[in-house]
């Protein structure tokens, strides 16, 4: 019997089809500065994590005899007023930014989703005080009342980091959060199986953690990014003004403070690297926060 249906010449039909790019492929066609900025942050990262390792010199080590000497093969970045090695006081600064940028940023999104999950749900009066509350935070310029919660609550090391430095840095982060996680609530307390799951009995603290909780991760997670840039900045800024991490730790705002920019003009390069590191740190998770939130909310990023 003659076949009907010959072979096809050019092989099979699905041998012809496109080849798919892999996945981290397409990841840095799309997002290709959200994976540069991953890139250099997992760099900073590595690098102030081995800074015990991998640092010339100890940071806190004087020379007083080799003052803002230039950056040579000896010190790669220069030295600083007291003689102490650049390199490895960005290195362990690193430590101390990212530190505190992160833990405040993980503290104030947190408290903020919780207060803002649970005004949605519950409503009422809760809501409406816990909104005018917000709004009164959010009305003080974020810089000002960092700066009062520093001087009102003094200082309080845990583990030679100050615990209220970080817990100041976070209470501006509160309100925002609070109001992302509020609306993105709102919408999912009418979807139908939220209603399902009430109709069952569930209580309410059950149906925020299973239902409600998970479905905000996607926000969380592109906020706490964003914030991290934001505290980074608050702590460089507190430390210049005296009222951030306290001498002779080493921090990129107190590098910049105190005789650094008396002897900016003599001596750039002790201003200059401490703050191309809090730039570049700021920019990248900048960066990130922007390629998170195009990912988990394409219809947005599409608007824009």
């Amino acid at each position: 019997m003659r076949n009907v249906f010959p072979p096809p010449s050019h092989g099979p039909l699905w041998a012809n089809e496109p080849k798919r790019l892999p996945n981290w492929v397409e990841l840095i066609r799309n997002y290709p500065f959200g994976v540069v900025g991953l890139l250099v942050l997992v760099i900073i990262f590595v690098a102030s994590g081995l800074a015990h390792w991998i640092a010339p010199y100890d940071p806190l080590e004087t020379n007083y005899a080799n003052t803002l000497a230039a950056p040579s093969l000896q010190h790669w970045l220069g030295t600083d007023t007291f003689g102490r090695d650049l390199l490895s006081r960005v290195l362990y600064g690193g430590r101390t930014a990212l530190f505190i940028g992160v833990s405040a940023s993980i503290i104030g999104s947190t408290i903020g989703a919780m207060l803002g999950i649970t005004s949605a749900y519950i409503g009422g009066w809760f809501e409406l005080i816990l909104e005018r509350f917000l709004e009164v935070l959010l009305a003080i310029p974020t810089m000002i009342l960092a700066l009062v919660l520093v001087a009102t609550m003094g200082r309080n090391l845990v583990f030679g980091i100050d615990f209220n430095l970080v817990l100041a840095i976070a209470l501006p982060i509160v309100p925002n959060m609070a109001r992302i996680a509020r609306s993105q609530t709102l919408t999912i307390r009418r979807q139908a199986y939220v209603d399902a799951a009430r109709t069952l009995g569930f209580s309410s603290s059950r149906i925020i953690a299973w239902h409600i909780a998970p479905n905000i991760a996607g926000p969380y997670i592109v906020m706490v990014t964003t914030f991290v840039s934001q505290a980074i900045l608050i702590e460089a800024s507190l430390s210049y003004l005296g009222l951030g991490v306290t001498a002779p730790t080493a921090s990129w705002g107190l590098m910049l403070a105190g005789n650094a920019f008396n002897s900016a003009l003599t001596a750039p390069w002790i201003v200059i690297f401490p703050g191309v590191a809090i730039a570049l740190v700021v920019f990248s998770f900048s960066m990130l926060g922007d390629a998170l939130r195009d990912i988990f909310d394409p219809k947005a990023s599409a608007g824009r």
